[in-house]
């Protein structure tokens, strides 16, 4: 700020009283006591060496130099409330979710014109995150990740437990005659057979050391590429049902067995910056997602938890 401007204390009161000509009423709108405002004008005036106002008994009256400044400063501070008021109205109006690619994919984009008809309001812009990227933690309102814990002191809701099991296109398992046991998945081709997720399925079916590496590597790191691919008949991919639910149901993808597995503290998790706790776009989004969890017949598992 230039050395010359008054302090903004003074401004302030200068403003309130010029546009109210009342230094009691000037206080009650900046939550100051009428002695104070009236304390911060004579500051002002000291520092402009004229005065503007004329003190009378029951009121005050702007000086012909306090009449020529309050035009500015009282369109200066319209300008700034109008400021201020349009990016919070804009910012109130969008909501930024950066997600993990699966959930953006499988989840997301056939729910979300369910929320924007219930929340006409509120846009939403989403920004997905692939495999070798990060969930954008510091310009997004909410954040979907996946087996990424947020920034210390975030708000975070686990929102969809990691289970996970084999699963493939019914012409792929046909085209050895079917599964019968965990062995013969083995016969096929395995998507991403580095994923740890593979031997600690193995080990619960009851196949212990099994030696993935004749298995061409393939990674893909998402989900939702993965499960595209399975669908395809590329292969077999081990996926989380939940998010596989459609391709289930219309048969395009097949789970042999029952079992699924879940690794240790692999979640998906919904979490926003603790100065969002209370806003509504946020809250309305969160609330949303947990009723169409519950509607699936998922247990919400997010308790609001800070993270340490």
């Amino acid at each position: 700020m230039p050395a010359n401007l008054p302090p903004l204390s003074a401004i302030r009161a200068f403003e309130a009283a010029s546009r109210h000509l009342s230094f009691t009423k000037a206080g009650d709108e900046l939550g100051m006591t009428q002695a104070a405002v009236s304390y911060q004008i004579k500051l002002l005036e000291e520092r402009l060496g004229f005065q503007l106002f004329t003190r009378k008994a029951r009121k005050i009256e702007l000086t012909d130099h306090g009449a020529q400044l309050a035009a500015r400063v009282v369109d200066a501070f319209s300008a700034l409330r109008s400021a201020f008021e349009d990016v919070t109205e804009l910012n109130a109006a969008q909501l930024v979710v950066s997600s993990n690619t699966t959930f953006a994919v499988n989840w997301l984009a056939s729910r979300l014109f369910h929320f924007q008809m219930q929340n006409p309001d509120v846009g939403v812009r989403i920004v997905p995150y692939g495999p070798k990227s990060d969930p954008d933690f510091s310009e997004s309102d909410i954040v979907v990740s996946a087996c990424k814990a947020p920034p210390k002191g975030w708000v975070a809701h686990e929102i969809v437990q990691a289970d996970f099991t084999p699963m493939l296109s019914p012409g792929l398992a046909e085209s050895i005659g079917g599964i019968e046991t965990p062995e013969d998945l083995l016969k096929l081709p395995l998507v991403d057979p580095q994923d740890p997720w593979w031997p600690m399925w193995f080990e619960a079916a009851g196949l212990e050391d099994v030696d993935l590496s004749g298995h061409p590597s393939s990674r893909m790191g998402s989900q939702a590429l993965e499960a595209n691919r399975a669908i395809a008949g590329q292969g077999v991919a081990i996926l989380t049902p939940y998010f596989c639910k459609t391709a289930l149901e219309n048969g395009q993808l097949f789970q042999p067995f029952d079992l699924t597995c879940r690794a240790d503290s692999e979640s998906w998790y919904l979490s926003y910056p603790p100065a969002l706790r209370t806003s509504r776009k946020v809250r309305l989004f969160r609330d949303w997602v947990n009723s169409e969890l519950e509607r699936d017949g998922m247990p919400v598992h997010g308790k609001m938890a800070v993270v340490a």
